[in-house]
């Protein structure tokens, strides 16, 4: 019995100490992990930096990004108190941007939040006038010897459009430039070649990402002649003609005139419940007094109110968001790219007869000039 007893006692005493963790091959029960950062969000200017946070972790931890224009280097992740250094690119877009880090530590995660400004383009001449409130964020001077390479130019045969006669080449025909930068101006030339046709200049400012609200401005010089039919104007980029067409998608013309009505210059917006096909465009016509003799200011203020053209800095057209949510009357909530063209004829131009004698004609832009709201 004593010896039975004696048994019973060690048997017990066994199981108490393994319940108390006697035994060392028995891990103990991990600590909750956690995380603590210097910072949780970072601040940067578009031409980007470096910034370093201090992680203190209950054990080993990491950091990582899956954006592109973020790196990292991690200092000390097998040790509790460490630090991420972090590099962040130049950011050559308007768009701001967001991108995060994640940090990492057993189940726990911490993020920082990466908040970079975009890029503003200052002024390329300090007498620029920037209307208040607005930033200056394109321009042509068009001080140079050639079109930058910002500008498109439309390749189409006559007829193409209008029932215009002019067929626009890409640079030049024949050893004779349509378009061509000299003295300080783009020269927009129409003439007629050896062939007997005629030729001329059709060209888009950022044609695959164009400008959704703003000023558009541009200092231009009219031709002389009837046949003559010069534009400043503005069509939706990026648009799907097939699943969208003229006019339902919309265009903005700033400035046109014909040549057999010299001198008035026109403003006028086209959409699927207003346009000349039906005859219910909005338009309005002015004198501009030398509009072909010397340089004038036309200019377009659009925002998700209103469009209004102006003639030196005098108010000509007024045409106001309906706020309809209707497609029909209002297609201006996108991205639209400047044109410049010289047209030949045509259902406008060619409405009272053309006169060839005034070939070649020359329409001539001192600048073009975008502005955005801050």
């Amino acid at each position: 019995m004593n010896i039975f007893k004696t048994i019973l006692s060690l048997f017990i005493l066994s199981l108490t100490l393994t319940a108390c963790g006697g035994n060392s091959d028995d891990p103990s029960p991990a600590p909750d992990a956690q995380i603590t950062l210097s910072a949780k969000s970072l601040d940067f200017d578009s031409q980007g930096g470096s910034a370093s946070v201090t992680v203190n972790a209950s054990t080993e931890w990491d950091a990582q990004t899956n954006d592109s224009w973020i790196s990292l280097k991690n200092i000390g992740s097998l040790e509790r108190e460490g630090r991420i250094d972090i590099n962040v690119e130049n950011n050559s877009s308007r768009n701001s941007r967001t991108g995060t880090v994640i940090v990492i530590c057993g189940t726990a995660r911490e993020t920082i939040t990466i908040n970079q400004k975009g890029f503003t383009p200052a002024p390329t001449d300090p007498s620029i006038e920037v209307p208040e409130g607005y930033e200056l964020v394109w321009a042509d001077e068009f001080n140079g010897s050639a079109l930058s390479s910002d500008w498109t130019h439309e390749v189409q045969n006559s007829g193409w459009v209008n029932n215009e006669l002019q067929n626009y080449v890409n640079g030049s025909f024949d050893g004779k430039p349509v378009t061509e930068v000299s003295d300080g101006t783009l020269k927009i030339h129409c003439f007629k070649a050896s062939n007997g046709k005629v030729y001329s200049g059709r060209i888009y400012a950022k044609v695959n990402q164009g400008w959704k609200y703003g000023i558009f401005e541009a200092r231009i010089k009219l031709p002389v002649g009837k046949g003559t039919w010069p534009a400043w104007w503005m069509m939706p980029a990026n648009n799907d003609f097939n699943a969208l067409p003229w006019p339902k998608c919309g265009e903005i013309d700033i400035m046109e005139e014909v040549g057999y009505h010299p001198n008035y210059t026109s403003s006028s917006i086209h959409c699927e419940a207003y346009n000349h096909v039906k005859g219910t465009q909005k338009t309005a016509e002015r004198l501009t007094a030398g509009a072909q003799t010397d340089f004038h200011n036309y200019r377009l203020e659009w925002t998700e109110d209103y469009i209004r053209t102006y003639i030196d800095g005098k108010l000509l057209l007024s045409f106001t968001n309906d706020k309809k949510g209707n497609i029909d009357t209002w297609p201006f909530t996108r991205a639209f790219y400047p044109i410049l063209n010289l047209a030949w004829g045509g259902s406008w131009g060619g409405a009272q007869g053309i006169d060839e004698s005034c070939l070649p004609a020359t329409m001539e832009v001192e600048y073009v000039r975008i502005f955005q709201k801050k």
